[in-house]
């Protein structure tokens, strides 16, 4: 028995303070209603350094891949790797 996985995004806010938040999910409009505090649920992270804007964003198939992607970008990026992604 296989266990579906629903497509989620890897995305990059850019936040006030310019600093960037990489993140994944499966709704990615929520989501950044969610850390810009429309609605309730945004990540403790970005509580304090709103607003914020989606500077990059690209679909995954499955959340696993989606996380692995996350992953990279978040440990092996540098910000200027990360500012490619979206230049």
């Amino acid at each position: 028995m296989s266990i579906k996985s629903d497509p989620c995004h890897v995305y990059i806010v850019k936040c006030k303070d310019g600093i960037f938040y990489t993140g994944i999910t499966n709704n990615l409009e929520r989501r950044l209603k969610q850390h810009n505090g429309e609605l309730r649920g945004g990540a403790k992270y970005t509580e304090y350094r709103r607003p914020v804007e989606l500077v990059y964003a690209k679909k995954y198939p499955t959340r696993s891949k989606a996380a692995k992607r996350e992953w990279v970008i978040k440990h092996k990026y540098t910000r200027q790797q990360k500012s490619e992604l979206f230049s």
